[in-house]
């Protein structure tokens, strides 16, 4: 099945209500309420400030005695420092709030990855948009954090043009046109500026990714043997000179341009407070403003100015952030092509698959994988695949098991289309030791029990046994409590590939699943072990319906049926040794391998 991504549209106020949903939902309602608080005690510190000096002046020209003065100051001394204690008292409480809603957007994110149909996980386009979308929640700076600032800042402003706006109506009207005119021309001036490192952020990136990744070059050991053996040292300094003069380069056209708007903006101000300083003053030589009022709506027109200057800037900043808000809000509600709710109900019991003719096409690829492809697999069978490396081998097994819905024809689980079922609840009926397989960061026992919770020690050792690992398992000091992973532990033990390979084997024993997949599981083990392996799980897995791939034929010999998949197809069936006696494909690449692990005894030997 074919499903196309409609285009998401996010717009700004949509964006800032998900984020106040969000933080109602998330139990953090006071991000709103002293969000509120914030700006309210910002405009009042503000004022507070505004008015301090102006009625200083006043109770000086009343010529007002001393102890007047001193509970005038005062009193707005201590009104500040309370305003202030209290802005900080806010700003304190409020940052936990903040960081608790990024924090839930993370778990989103990664509820989402973890959770999202395979398609999804294997689509280029939406791991991009995972990894952006990650980026926007990875630090305090990001906007799925700091917009809770922007909104602040916007209320604060809002609320300070107002009430400034009032206080101003004892000025001319062109007057107040001055104000918003310089403050509109200095924004736009300073944003050409921001706009500038904004559009060009995707080439300034480049620029850092391709420094990292020469650093990275220069001190990976990997790298290092080819670097002194094939003398690139001059080359690598080269290269990464070049880029590093691209960078400077980009770096400098921004700047420039950085400065230009600094000083645009300082004439602006220039002309702001000369025009509104010149009325001021002809107002009081004209005897109808106080030396206390001058003062007043001087310092109201600057901050006035501020407001507005503000307010701009703040939109600018809160459309930026939407954007990153809606790169997160696309991840989450990144479609799914597969049903995880509700469905009919999985049969019980024995179940037969049937693939009625499917196709498969890769997204991008110019042609299917699999075309027009037959199959059925019978309760119980085991069934082998065998091909050539890129014959659709795992693409066939990926279908059967529903990490995959073909792009033509259907698959059927006991004559239901799989697209019936819940998703989730048609996985249980699969165990599965993939090409790529996962070791988890966790103890021995967690991996093989596929959880941290609720594991069976018995069978998880019962398992091991199975796989051939118990012993090794048990000889560690920690036994099955022993970590694995070292990206995540550091004195995490280092399974071999053989070693890792029985692990997944034992895992996908653990689950007893009704059906059971084996991609390739024993590519690091030699031709008689992995004859061995599948010969004991050929014992282990009656009554199941078993999937087995190889490239070494020799090792699929005790299945029911073998399929051998060419040209996107099923170009030979049957048993091994009817497979042989027709001579065809399959009966050469044996001969071929035969031959190989033979000649390949022989030179051991």
């Amino acid at each position: 099945m074919i499903f196309k991504m409609k285009e998401k549209t996010y717009r700004v106020p949509q964006n800032v209500w998900f984020m106040i949903k969000l933080a109602w939902t998330s139990g953090e309602k006071k991000v709103l309420v002293l969000g509120l608080l914030s700006a309210l005690l910002a405009v009042a510190l503000n004022l507070a400030r505004l008015y301090i000096s102006p009625a200083v002046l006043a109770v000086l020209e009343k010529q007002a005695s001393l102890t007047e003065l001193l509970k005038t100051i005062g009193g707005f001394v201590l009104v500040t420092l309370l305003l202030s204690a209290a802005a900080a008292y806010v700003d304190v409480n409020t940052l936990h709030g903040r960081v608790t809603v990024r924090q839930e957007i993370m778990n989103l994110l990664n509820r989402k990855a973890a959770t999202t149909s395979y398609p999804n996980v294997d689509d280029e386009k939406f791991r991009k948009l995972l990894t952006k979308a990650s980026e926007c929640v990875s630090s305090n700076n990001q906007a799925t954090e700091a917009v809770w600032g922007t909104l602040v800042t916007l209320l604060t402003d809002g609320i300070g043009f107002l009430i400034y706006l009032r206080l101003l109506t004892a000025v001319p009207p062109i007057l107040i046109v001055v104000i918003l005119a310089t403050a509109a021309v200095g924004y736009l001036s300073r944003r050409r500026v921001n706009g500038y490192r904004y559009l060009h952020r995707e080439e300034e990136a480049e620029y850092e990714r391709q420094m990292d990744y020469l650093f990275d070059q220069a001190k990976d050991p990997g790298a290092a043997k080819d670097i002194r053996i094939f003398g690139m040292k001059s080359w690598l300094e080269e290269l990464y000179a070049k880029v590093m003069a691209a960078y400077m380069a980009f770096q400098g056209k921004a700047q420039n341009a950085s400065l230009r708007a600094e000083f645009a903006d300082l004439v602006l101000i220039f002309l702001r407070n000369g025009v509104v300083y010149a009325y001021l003053i002809y107002m009081v030589l004209q005897q109808n403003l106080g030396v206390a009022e001058f003062l007043l709506l001087f310092s109201a027109a600057g901050g006035f100015s501020k407001w507005v200057s503000g307010l701009l800037e703040g939109f600018g900043t809160l459309y930026k952030q939407s954007l990153d808000l809606s790169t997160v809000r696309e991840c989450l509600e990144y479609p799914e092509p597969f049903r995880f709710e509700g469905g009919v109900p999985i049969p019980a019991g024995a179940a037969e698959i049937r693939l009625e003719k499917v196709s498969f096409c890769y997204p991008g690829a110019s042609e299917n994988t699999l075309k027009n492809l037959n199959l059925t697999l019978h309760p119980g069978e085991k069934l082998a695949v065998v091909g050539l490396n890129g014959a659709g081998k795992t693409t066939l097994v990926k279908l059967i098991s529903g990490l995959l819905d073909p792009t033509e024809g259907r698959i059927l689980l006991d004559g239901k289309d799989i697209q019936e079922f819940n998703r989730s609840e048609y996985y249980t009926l699969f165990s599965a030791v993939f090409q790529d397989f996962s070791l988890l960061a966790g103890t021995v026992a967690a991996n093989v029990a596929q959880n941290e919770e609720k594991i069976n020690l018995p069978l998880v050792k019962n398992c091991l046994e199975k796989a051939g690992l118990r012993e090794k398992i048990e000889a560690l000091p920690d036994a099955y409590e022993t970590c694995l992973n070292r990206q995540v532990y550091e004195e995490a033990l280092l399974l071999s590939s053989g070693e890792t390979q029985r692990l997944m084997l034992a895992r996908a024993l653990y689950k007893d699943a009704p059906f059971i997949i084996l991609d390739e599981p024993t590519a690091a083990l030699d031709p008689i072990a992995e004859s061995e392996l599948y010969q004991k799980y050929h014992e282990l897995t009656k009554n199941k319906s078993s999937i087995y791939i190889s490239h070494r034929l020799a090792s699929t010999r005790f299945c029911d049926r073998i399929v051998m998949i060419g040209d996107g197809g099923i170009c030979e069936e049957g048993t091994h040794e009817e497979l042989i006696r027709r001579g065809g494909k399959y009966a050469k690449l044996y001969e071929v391998q035969s031959k190989y692990y033979k000649e390949g005894d022989e030179e051991n030997g």
